[in-house]
Protein backbone atom coordinates (compact mmCIF):
# COMPACT_ATOMS: atom_id res chain seq x y z
CA UNK A 1 0.00 0.00 0.00
CA UNK A 2 1.52 3.27 -1.07
CA UNK A 3 1.46 5.91 1.32
CA UNK A 4 2.57 9.68 0.89
CA UNK A 5 4.23 10.96 3.76
CA UNK A 6 3.49 14.75 2.76
CA UNK A 7 0.50 15.83 1.64
CA UNK A 8 -1.17 16.93 4.63
CA UNK A 9 2.11 19.24 4.97
CA UNK A 10 1.16 20.54 1.32
CA UNK A 11 -2.92 20.50 2.03
CA UNK A 12 -1.86 22.89 4.76
CA UNK A 13 0.24 24.88 2.76
CA UNK A 14 -2.55 25.03 0.26
CA UNK A 15 -5.24 26.55 2.42
CA UNK A 16 -2.76 29.53 3.75
CA UNK A 17 -2.14 29.98 0.19
CA UNK A 18 -5.89 30.03 -0.80
CA UNK A 19 -7.03 32.17 2.26
CA UNK A 20 -4.26 34.62 1.25
CA UNK A 21 -5.12 34.97 -2.52
CA UNK A 22 -8.77 35.01 -1.49
CA UNK A 23 -7.84 38.14 0.69
CA UNK A 24 -6.21 40.10 -2.10
CA UNK A 25 -9.08 39.30 -4.71
CA UNK A 26 -11.52 40.87 -2.03
CA UNK A 27 -9.82 43.91 -1.81
CA UNK A 28 -10.06 43.90 -6.18
CA UNK A 29 -6.04 43.74 -6.56
CA UNK A 30 -4.38 42.45 -9.50
CA UNK A 31 -1.22 39.61 -8.39
CA UNK A 32 0.87 42.68 -9.80
CA UNK A 33 -1.12 45.65 -7.43
CA UNK A 34 -0.65 43.39 -4.56
CA UNK A 35 3.03 42.72 -5.26
CA UNK A 36 3.52 46.73 -5.65
CA UNK A 37 1.70 47.30 -1.91
CA UNK A 38 3.72 45.24 -0.74
CA UNK A 39 7.44 46.17 -2.23
CA UNK A 40 8.27 42.75 -3.78
CA UNK A 41 8.06 41.73 -7.35
CA UNK A 42 5.07 40.08 -8.38
CA UNK A 43 6.75 36.69 -9.09
CA UNK A 44 6.54 36.26 -5.39
CA UNK A 45 2.94 37.19 -5.12
CA UNK A 46 2.61 33.96 -7.65
CA UNK A 47 4.84 31.79 -5.64
CA UNK A 48 3.14 32.58 -2.04
CA UNK A 49 -0.38 31.78 -3.89
CA UNK A 50 0.47 28.76 -5.47
CA UNK A 51 2.11 27.61 -2.51
CA UNK A 52 5.86 27.20 -3.76
CA UNK A 53 7.14 29.72 -1.66
CA UNK A 54 5.99 30.00 2.44
CA UNK A 55 5.08 33.33 3.71
CA UNK A 56 6.82 34.76 6.54
CA UNK A 57 4.83 36.35 9.25
CA UNK A 58 6.16 39.91 8.04
CA UNK A 59 4.83 38.98 4.44
CA UNK A 60 1.34 37.90 5.98
CA UNK A 61 1.46 40.69 7.48
CA UNK A 62 2.11 42.98 4.68
CA UNK A 63 -0.35 41.16 2.52
CA UNK A 64 -3.13 41.71 5.12
CA UNK A 65 -2.29 45.59 5.72
CA UNK A 66 -2.26 46.07 1.78
CA UNK A 67 -6.18 44.39 1.46
CA UNK A 68 -7.06 46.56 4.41
CA UNK A 69 -7.65 43.24 6.36
CA UNK A 70 -4.73 43.40 8.98
CA UNK A 71 -7.00 41.58 11.59
CA UNK A 72 -6.93 38.59 9.89
CA UNK A 73 -3.22 38.13 9.93
CA UNK A 74 -2.64 36.69 12.85
CA UNK A 75 -4.45 33.70 12.46
CA UNK A 76 -2.81 33.34 8.94
CA UNK A 77 0.72 33.56 10.69
CA UNK A 78 -0.43 30.82 13.08
CA UNK A 79 -1.92 28.78 10.26
CA UNK A 80 1.22 29.17 8.38
CA UNK A 81 3.55 28.36 10.68
CA UNK A 82 1.63 25.04 11.80
CA UNK A 83 1.97 24.33 8.15
CA UNK A 84 5.61 24.38 8.54
CA UNK A 85 5.90 22.72 11.81
CA UNK A 86 4.30 19.28 9.14
CA UNK A 87 7.31 18.98 7.28
CA UNK A 88 10.39 19.41 9.36
CA UNK A 89 14.34 19.38 8.23
CA UNK A 90 15.79 17.11 11.02
CA UNK A 91 19.22 19.66 10.46
CA UNK A 92 16.99 22.83 11.71
CA UNK A 93 15.95 20.59 14.11
CA UNK A 94 18.67 19.07 15.65
CA UNK A 95 20.98 22.10 14.85
CA UNK A 96 21.89 22.72 19.02
CA UNK A 97 22.41 19.08 19.31
CA UNK A 98 20.32 16.08 19.52
CA UNK A 99 19.66 15.95 22.92
CA UNK A 100 17.12 18.62 23.06
CA UNK A 101 15.56 17.22 19.71
CA UNK A 102 14.45 14.12 22.02
CA UNK A 103 13.17 15.89 25.04
CA UNK A 104 10.96 17.33 22.27
CA UNK A 105 8.84 14.50 22.40
CA UNK A 106 8.51 14.21 25.98
CA UNK A 107 5.00 16.29 26.32
CA UNK A 108 3.81 14.78 23.20
CA UNK A 109 4.07 11.04 25.16
CA UNK A 110 3.17 11.99 28.07
CA UNK A 111 -0.56 13.18 25.95
CA UNK A 112 -0.27 9.61 24.42
CA UNK A 113 -2.50 6.82 24.92
CA UNK A 114 -1.87 4.41 22.46
CA UNK A 115 1.40 3.99 20.68
CA UNK A 116 1.39 2.15 17.44
CA UNK A 117 5.02 2.16 16.06
CA UNK A 118 6.27 0.61 12.87
CA UNK A 119 10.16 0.18 12.07
CA UNK A 120 11.27 -1.65 8.61
CA UNK A 121 15.69 -1.77 9.62
CA UNK A 122 15.94 0.18 13.28
CA UNK A 123 14.56 -0.70 16.86
CA UNK A 124 12.15 2.11 18.06
CA UNK A 125 13.65 4.39 19.28
CA UNK A 126 11.11 3.76 22.89
CA UNK A 127 12.93 0.27 23.22
CA UNK A 128 16.55 1.29 22.17
CA UNK A 129 19.36 0.51 24.66
CA UNK A 130 21.91 2.98 25.60
CA UNK A 131 24.70 1.65 23.32
CA UNK A 132 22.59 1.28 20.37
CA UNK A 133 21.10 4.95 20.47
CA UNK A 134 24.65 6.12 21.00
CA UNK A 135 25.92 4.73 18.34
CA UNK A 136 23.14 5.08 15.92
CA UNK A 137 22.46 8.99 17.02
CA UNK A 138 26.13 9.93 16.81
CA UNK A 139 25.90 8.15 13.70
CA UNK A 140 23.11 10.60 12.41
CA UNK A 141 24.22 13.55 13.94
CA UNK A 142 28.15 13.30 11.89
CA UNK A 143 25.48 13.12 9.22
CA UNK A 144 23.66 15.72 9.50
CA UNK A 145 26.60 18.23 10.41
CA UNK A 146 25.18 18.82 13.72
CA UNK A 147 27.18 18.79 17.06
CA UNK A 148 27.80 14.85 18.10
CA UNK A 149 26.26 14.89 21.69
CA UNK A 150 25.33 11.24 20.92
CA UNK A 151 25.83 9.77 24.56
CA UNK A 152 23.99 12.73 26.37
CA UNK A 153 21.20 12.18 23.48
CA UNK A 154 20.99 8.70 24.05
CA UNK A 155 20.35 8.98 28.09
CA UNK A 156 17.58 11.90 27.05
CA UNK A 157 16.01 8.97 24.89
CA UNK A 158 16.35 5.92 27.44
CA UNK A 159 14.89 8.64 30.25
CA UNK A 160 12.17 9.66 27.56
CA UNK A 161 11.02 5.61 27.44
CA UNK A 162 10.34 5.65 31.30
CA UNK A 163 6.70 6.19 30.50
CA UNK A 164 6.64 2.62 29.13
CA UNK A 165 6.99 1.50 33.11
CA UNK A 166 4.19 4.15 34.58
CA UNK A 167 1.36 3.05 35.92
CA UNK A 168 -1.86 4.35 33.92
CA UNK A 169 -3.70 3.12 31.05
CA UNK A 170 -0.95 3.40 28.09
CA UNK A 171 -0.85 0.94 25.83
CA UNK A 172 2.46 0.50 23.80
CA UNK A 173 2.40 -1.72 20.11
CA UNK A 174 5.31 -2.36 18.38
CA UNK A 175 6.16 -3.87 14.90
CA UNK A 176 9.29 -4.78 13.77
CA UNK A 177 10.39 -5.83 10.23
CA UNK A 178 13.05 -8.49 10.92
CA UNK A 179 15.56 -7.07 9.08
CA UNK A 180 15.73 -4.16 11.53
CA UNK A 181 16.75 -7.48 14.03
CA UNK A 182 20.18 -7.91 11.55
CA UNK A 183 21.58 -4.76 10.95
CA UNK A 184 24.00 -3.94 13.33
CA UNK A 185 24.29 -1.25 14.99
CA UNK A 186 27.17 -0.33 17.11
CA UNK A 187 29.65 -3.05 18.19
CA UNK A 188 28.36 -6.69 18.67
CA UNK A 189 27.81 -6.21 22.52
CA UNK A 190 26.18 -3.08 21.70
CA UNK A 191 23.99 -4.87 19.23
CA UNK A 192 23.87 -7.95 21.42
CA UNK A 193 22.55 -5.53 24.63
CA UNK A 194 19.98 -4.01 22.44
CA UNK A 195 18.52 -7.32 21.31
CA UNK A 196 18.75 -8.96 24.84
CA UNK A 197 17.05 -5.77 25.96
CA UNK A 198 14.07 -6.57 23.20
CA UNK A 199 13.52 -10.00 25.27
CA UNK A 200 12.69 -8.50 28.53
CA UNK A 201 11.04 -5.93 27.23
CA UNK A 202 8.34 -7.13 24.89
CA UNK A 203 7.09 -9.16 28.27
CA UNK A 204 6.07 -5.81 30.01
CA UNK A 205 1.86 -5.51 30.45
CA UNK A 206 1.40 -2.34 28.42
CA UNK A 207 3.93 -3.59 25.88
CA UNK A 208 2.71 -6.00 22.39
CA UNK A 209 6.38 -6.46 20.70
CA UNK A 210 5.30 -8.08 16.95
CA UNK A 211 8.12 -8.91 14.27
CA UNK A 212 7.05 -9.38 10.83
CA UNK A 213 9.40 -12.20 9.40
CA UNK A 214 11.67 -11.84 6.38
CA UNK A 215 9.98 -15.16 4.90
CA UNK A 216 6.36 -13.87 4.96
CA UNK A 217 4.83 -14.68 1.85
CA UNK A 218 2.42 -12.77 -0.68
CA UNK A 219 2.76 -9.56 1.82
CA UNK A 220 -0.21 -7.51 1.42
CA UNK A 221 0.99 -4.29 2.58
CA UNK A 222 4.56 -2.78 1.63
CA UNK A 223 5.50 0.48 3.45
CA UNK A 224 9.08 2.14 2.96
CA UNK A 225 9.32 4.34 5.61
CA UNK A 226 9.39 3.83 10.05
CA UNK A 227 5.97 5.45 11.13
CA UNK A 228 4.48 6.35 14.46
CA UNK A 229 0.94 6.67 15.18
CA UNK A 230 -0.27 8.56 18.58
CA UNK A 231 -3.56 7.81 19.09
CA UNK A 232 -5.58 8.27 16.42
CA UNK A 233 -4.91 11.81 15.81
CA UNK A 234 -1.53 12.33 14.76
CA UNK A 235 1.29 10.02 12.27
CA UNK A 236 4.71 10.84 12.55
CA UNK A 237 6.70 9.80 9.53
CA UNK A 238 10.15 9.42 9.54
CA UNK A 239 12.53 10.26 6.56
CA UNK A 240 16.39 10.70 6.07
CA UNK A 241 16.34 14.62 5.59
CA UNK A 242 13.04 15.28 7.75
CA UNK A 243 10.02 14.10 9.98
CA UNK A 244 6.69 14.51 8.33
CA UNK A 245 3.79 15.23 10.64
CA UNK A 246 0.13 13.95 9.91
CA UNK A 247 -3.23 15.30 11.01
CA UNK A 248 -5.47 14.83 8.16
CA UNK A 249 -7.96 12.43 8.99
CA UNK A 250 -8.01 10.59 5.39
CA UNK A 251 -4.25 10.43 5.69
CA UNK A 252 -4.22 9.04 9.44
CA UNK A 253 -6.66 6.80 8.57
CA UNK A 254 -4.86 5.02 5.99
CA UNK A 255 -1.50 4.89 8.58
CA UNK A 256 -3.54 3.06 10.77
CA UNK A 257 -5.11 0.75 8.12
CA UNK A 258 -1.93 -0.33 7.04
CA UNK A 259 -0.04 -0.85 10.64
CA UNK A 260 -3.32 -3.21 10.58
CA UNK A 261 -2.77 -4.95 8.18
CA UNK A 262 1.07 -5.34 8.79
CA UNK A 263 0.05 -6.17 12.47
CA UNK A 264 -2.01 -9.65 11.02
CA UNK A 265 1.46 -10.60 9.34
CA UNK A 266 3.50 -10.49 12.76
CA UNK A 267 4.61 -13.01 15.23
CA UNK A 268 4.27 -12.68 18.97
CA UNK A 269 5.37 -14.09 21.73
CA UNK A 270 7.37 -17.31 21.37
CA UNK A 271 7.73 -17.20 17.51
CA UNK A 272 9.01 -13.11 18.52
CA UNK A 273 11.80 -14.63 20.85
CA UNK A 274 12.75 -17.53 18.22
CA UNK A 275 13.42 -14.68 15.87
CA UNK A 276 15.23 -12.57 18.30
CA UNK A 277 17.77 -15.26 19.26
CA UNK A 278 18.69 -16.24 16.07
CA UNK A 279 19.60 -13.19 15.54
CA UNK A 280 21.88 -12.71 19.27
CA UNK A 281 23.18 -16.19 18.18
CA UNK A 282 24.66 -14.95 14.66
CA UNK A 283 26.27 -12.23 16.19
CA UNK A 284 28.74 -14.78 17.69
Amino acid sequence: MPVSPSSSAQSARENVARGLRELRREAGLTVTGLATACGWHHAKTSRIENARTPPSPTDIRLWCRACDAAPRAEDLIAASLHAESLYTEWRRRARTGLRRLQESYVSLFRATSLFRVYTTFLVPGLLQTQGYAEALLSTNARLLGVPDDGEEAAAARLERSQIMYQPGRRRFVFLLEEAALRYQIGDGDAMAAQLGHLLSVGALPAVSLGIVPMATEARPTWVQETFSVYDDALVSVELLSAQVNINQPSEVALYVQAFEELRHLAVYGAEARALIVRAIEALR
